[in-house]
């Protein structure tokens, strides 16, 4: 048995403000294939709702005839698709996988008649499952638990974008244009109002469709839409991780993370307990390639964006995180990132601590490829020969690669090896396995993969389904494996 095939329900806390946990995020979750000249489609966030992804961004224009709203990767090649149907296809499928809430994040570049036409659009379409604060602001987020079944929008609201001095005027987009010097992928987590938008500022209770009145019904308020408040930082970084009594959200690309981290790690950690980080792919990513994940994780990032339509080593250790609790979507943070130490310290990802455990990987056999595979695969005229190579992603301390010997000529390998990995922070650990076929004058060829969140690993015996490139299970193919904690 593995615990990829027994289904572990959800056993986390889900009662604590949504800041306590890392949440299954996607970038661009409309782009069927590259930054700049795929197709825009509703089918990509289908995959990533049946998946268990839980935040899918959605960037808004203008169609061609003003009137109307599209989904679309701005000032690309992307061919658009229709706001309305991203949205029914969200309804539809919002909850098949995890009942956990679906926040939808906007990149807006909409005047302020076509953000009213989105605020009608998304109560008709949602109805009771759209939730929205009946206060504003927020000192503290909602649970996951109260917000089952429930969708939420997080976005920049359009009056306290145009006037705050805070954030820049540019959407991601432009942003990263100026980063990186070429036309790149558009990766907010907000409504990102430009200088068309007027967004009107009124002070009225934020009421549910429900609860309006029937010439209300017509023109709901965007602004009042918005549970998660966001934002980007201009100048200083630091200065926009003070805690203020207001709880929102922050975007940062990689590099800004990376660069913010090195200098204020703690300030990050102390803002990340209460706010929530959004961290988004740099500009030059424009085949949908990713970052590797813990450099959030472990600052208490909760939305680390991901390219879902991409595939390789980091959306292996994303998806290997969100199997754990259930594959609800929401994985608690360790309390270490929500506490001070006993001395009024934040957590120190890059300091070594002593080891906590140590985890025994013993690798007995495998077999299964001769069913999932033709007979020339990997070797035109012989078996193949498969090696395994085992891994562990998390703070810098523990990261360890360690792989078997080649067994040669044999669709059923015998390694029989063991491995240990002395771990200092066990709780942000991925356990990343591969199967590779060993090629004396090419690239080894890939023969399967999986990543096990190392809290959900039970001591014993098991069977270890792997997967292919892009995440989907293999048929046949298995890992006899034995875990050990010591």
């Amino acid at each position: 048995m593995s615990i990829c095939d027994i289904v572990i329900p959800v056993h986390h806390d889900m009662n604590a403000p949504l800041s306590h946990y890392f949440i299954y995020t996607g970038h661009n979750s409309y782009l069927t294939g590259n930054q700049l000249s795929s197709d825009c489609s509703d089918v990509p966030i289908i995959k990533a709702l049946q998946r268990g992804v839980r935040v899918i961004e959605l960037d808004l224009w203008p169609n061609s005839t003003k009137d109307d709203i599209v989904v679309v990767h701005g000032r690309t090649l992307t061919t658009p698709v229709s706001l309305v149907q991203c949205l029914k296809s969200i309804k539809e499928h919002a909850f098949v996988k995890s009942r956990y809430p679906v926040i939808i994040t906007l990149e807006d570049h909409l005047t302020p008649d076509l953000q009213a036409k989105v605020a009608e659009m998304t109560t008709q379409i949602f109805g009771d499952m759209l939730y929205f604060p009946q206060t504003d602001p927020l000192t503290e987020f909602p649970t996951p638990e109260l917000l089952k079944d429930r969708v939420l929008i997080s976005t920049k609201p359009p009056k306290e974008y145009l006037d705050s001095k805070q954030f820049k005027d540019a959407s991601d987009s432009e942003r990263e244009l100026g980063e990186e010097g070429s036309l790149s992928p558009a990766l907010s987590v907000e409504v990102e109002a430009d200088d068309r938008c007027n967004g009107s500022d009124h002070d009225e209770e934020g009421l549910n469709p429900r609860d309006k009145k029937p010439d209300q019904q017509n023109a709901p308020q965007y602004k009042r839409l918005i549970t998660i408040h966001a934002g980007k930082p201009k100048g200083n970084i630091r200065d926009h991780l003070k805690i203020a009594g207001d709880v929102k959200r922050l975007s940062l690309s990689e590099q800004e993370l990376e660069k913010a981290s090195a200098s204020y790690g703690a300030d990050i950690i102390r803002f990340t307990q209460k706010n929530i980080i959004r961290v988004y792919p740099k500009g030059t990513r424009v085949t949908s390639s990713n970052y590797r994940p813990h450099i959030g994780w472990m600052y208490g990032a909760q939305m680390v964006a991901f390219n879902m339509q991409g595939h390789g080593k980091s959306l292996w250790y994303m998806q290997g995180m969100f199997r754990a609790n259930g594959g609800c979507g929401y994985v608690k943070k360790p309390a270490f990132l929500m506490e001070k130490g006993p001395h009024n310290e934040f957590f120190d990802p890059k300091r070594t601590l002593p080891v906590k455990t140590t985890l025994k990987v013993k690798v007995y056999m495998g077999n299964g490829w001769s069913s999932d595979f033709s007979k020339t695969h990997f070797d035109t005229f012989s078996p193949p020969d498969f090696y395994t190579k085992v891994c562990i992603v998390g703070v810098p301390a523990d990261q360890a690669n360690k792989k078997t010997k080649v067994i040669q000529d044999n669709w059923f390998p015998i390694w029989d090896e063991e491995f240990e990995f002395p771990l200092r922070i066990p709780e942000l650990a991925l356990l990343r396995i591969e199967v590779r076929e060993y090629d004396k004058h090419e690239k080894d060829d890939f023969g399967g993969q999986t990543c096990l969140p190392v809290p959900e690993l039970k001591s014993g015996f098991r069977a270890v389904p792997l997967y292919d490139e892009k995440g989907e299970k293999l048929k046949s193919v298995k890992l006899l494996m034995r875990f050990q904690f010591t």
